[in-house]
């Protein structure tokens, strides 16, 4: 029976050299539910592939030909994060810290086993939602930072001009921002501007 994927995480593209083992990769991921958009034998294939087809996974081995899977990985995270697993022949500090590096979620060490590309697919697509969040949460901070810094001017030009407090700056523009239907930054942005004019 078909194991059911995360909704609209099932597009893999696989990169292996080993014509079996890439044979064996997609006949594993079709019965986990999973569908195999790509299958190439280097690393620089790979590369364009994800450019054309933009799978929700990536599975490759470390050494291939033209381009080897830790470059491969590099390329295609520089142009955004993607869950990639590697395959190795070798297990070692060294390849773990340069995978992590090059933006690799996971690996799996060979010979790969059905029982291992599961729980190593749930762990890479796990961690690159961990990431995704972490990524809005550091967006959302850096957004609400710049907001509270714009608030704060805001406050100060209306608590000068109006001659009003600090806590009665702060409704005016709260008040605006609903009136307006428009984020209080934008009214806060807005007063600083129009301030500069006058």
């Amino acid at each position: 029976m078909k194991a059911a994927p995360v909704e609209g995480h099932n597009r893999v593209l696989i990169a292996e050299d080993n014509s079996k083992t890439r044979l064996f990769l997609k006949n594993q991921l079709e019965l986990l539910g999973y569908e195999v958009i790509g299958a190439v034998s280097n690393g620089q294939a790979a590369v364009d592939l994800v450019a054309d087809l933009n799978p929700n996974l990536v599975i490759m081995d470390v050494k291939m030909p033209e381009m080897d899977g830790i470059d491969a990985a590099r390329a295609i995270t520089a142009r955004g994060p993607i869950p990639i697993i590697l395959i190795t022949g070798l297990s070692s500090d060294d390849m773990a810290a340069k995978a992590i590096e090059a933006g690799v979620f996971a690996y799996l060490v060979k010979p790969v086993t059905k029982k291992q590309l599961e729980p190593a697919i749930k762990l890479a697509m796990a961690r690159y939602n961990e990431f995704r969040s972490l990524k809005t949460e550091v967006l959302d901070l850096k957004d609400a930072i710049e907001t509270r810094k714009l608030v704060e001017r805001a406050k100060g030009i209306l608590m000068k001009r109006c001659n009003i407090s600090e806590e009665d700056a702060f409704k005016l523009l709260q008040a605006h921002s609903q009136k307006e239907n428009k984020k209080m930054r934008e009214i806060a942005d807005n007063i600083i501007s129009a301030s500069k004019l006058i």
